[in-house]
């Protein structure tokens, strides 16, 4: 989801050289496959956008691989930049890195500063490390490898697997089958009393071009809204765009994961930049984007 819209953004830039691979042409755990990828390719820039990612049952199913197999993309990709003379590469985290129950809304300084969520923690631990392998780099070596932490993200080439999908992927599924075949009820994990933040990937994709052009500071930057809605109220939303008419079923049986994790967009704000798609209308544009592809996205 994220690559695609760095790459759409980049293509709309005018950009053409553009180098990309698909996991199943470049296994980004393996040091070897990495060295010669980055040694034939030479970029002169990276987006490092590949991670294992899932929502909270799939982080707190697979908690090994989703440690192991982030610290090895990030460590390859990092560490092969540097060897080749990359001119700059910017690292995506994950609004999880912050303490379960750190102040909101959450500020950059906040990192380290409390215990992580148990439900997330490999993953949050693997993205901290990528931060501090960029602020290493920078400072043993002078490299230019900034970081960015996008809050929660949705959009085109989602994952829908209700397995492994985030939150609003999983809601658009569940309520489009629902009603399609006409289900009275749709089950929804939690008590929907947590708070989320939610942005559009072709805003994080500007956002990440916007950054790479003008940031080059050691501190990494929130990308966010700076607007949260509960995850009721979310589900409400997708219920009415869906045009489901049943009922909501809450599983409180299930977890609820961190209470809130709004993200303070000020340093980003005051560089300059803002999201431009509002809730809503990104949901309305994602699920025209998933009734198109549902053949794809659900196999």
């Amino acid at each position: 989801m994220v690559g695609s819209a760095i790459v759409r953004k980049l293509q709309d830039e005018g950009y053409t050289t553009i180098i990309t691979r698909t996991s199943s042409e470049l296994d980004l755990r393996n040091q070897a496959a990495v060295t010669d990828f980055f040694d034939q390719e030479n970029p002169d820039y990276v987006f490092l956008a590949a991670a294992k990612v899932g929502g909270i049952l799939a982080n707190n199913t697979y908690r090994a691989e989703f440690l192991y197999d982030n610290l090895m993309i990030e460590s390859n990709i990092i560490h092969s930049a540097y060897k080749t003379g990359v001119k700059k590469l910017l690292f995506l985290g994950s609004s999880c890195i912050y303490p379960k129950l750190a102040p909101q809304p959450l500020k950059e300084e906040y990192l380290l500063s409390g215990y992580l969520e148990s439900t997330n923690e490999p993953y949050a631990i693997a993205k901290i490390t990528g931060i501090k392998l960029c602020d290493a780099y920078r400072s043993q070596y002078g490299c230019n490898f900034i970081s960015a932490m996008p809050t929660n993200l949705y959009g085109p080439n989602d994952n829908y697997n209700l397995q492994g999908s985030h939150v609003l992927p999983a809601l658009i599924r569940k309520f489009h089958e629902a009603k399609v075949n006409d289900e009275p009820t749709v089950e929804v994990w939690g008590t929907g009393s947590p708070m989320r933040e939610f942005l559009h990937a072709d805003d994080l994709a500007d956002a990440c071009f916007f950054l790479m052009e003008n940031y080059n500071d050691e501190l990494f930057v929130n990308i966010g809204t700076g607007e949260d809605v509960t995850i009721r109220e979310a589900a409400e939303l997708i219920k009415d765009i869906v045009g489901f008419e049943g009922e909501l079923r809450w599983n409180t049986e299930k977890p609820d994961g961190t209470p809130r994790k709004l993200m303070d967009v000020s340093r980003l704000h005051e560089m300059g930049w803002k999201h431009r798609t509002e809730l809503r209308q990104g949901l309305e544009m994602t699920y025209q984007d998933f009734l198109a592809n549902e053949v794809l996205y659900i196999e």
